[in-house]
């Protein structure tokens, strides 16, 4: 038996707090709890999964994360409660400066579960999922 139970939040490094912020509260609906510049990061919600987004140093080199060479995050999978949602989720995204979509929605697998996957502005590679149900 588990002794945890469930995520309190996910911590990512973002490389622009302001645009990733943005994307989250704009084009996906979340909300900003918190926000600390002197940090700096920020903590968003979309009511069950909380992130704590914090800037990077830009003083130095930036390294994107490489999915296949790094470990750590290869995406984050967000559920979105009906396929119309997710289509209309994808037009936002599509249409997002900054965003590079890696496909638009499809099937997984045989179906009848459709997700896309896409990179928001500031480089975290994102999953958004209808289970078919």
């Amino acid at each position: 038996m588990s002794l945890t139970s469930g995520m309190n939040h996910l911590g990512l490094s973002v490389r622009d707090l302001d645009q990733t912020t943005g994307f989250f509260t704009s084009v996906l609906g979340w909300q900003e709890l918190a926000r600390d510049d002197g940090y700096p990061r920020s903590t968003i919600t979309d009511g069950q999964v909380r992130l704590t987004l914090w800037q990077v140093d830009q003083a130095g080199e930036v390294v994107s994360f490489d999915r296949r060479a790094n470990v750590g995050l290869h995406h984050l999978a967000l559920e979105v409660p009906a396929e119309s949602t997710l289509n209309e989720l994808a037009e936002r995204v599509r249409n997002c400066p900054g965003v590079v979509v890696e496909f638009m929605p499809e099937l997984v697998g045989d179906g009848p579960r459709r997700h896309m996957m896409f990179r928001e502005p500031g480089g975290i590679r994102l999953e958004l999922i209808w289970p078919g149900v």
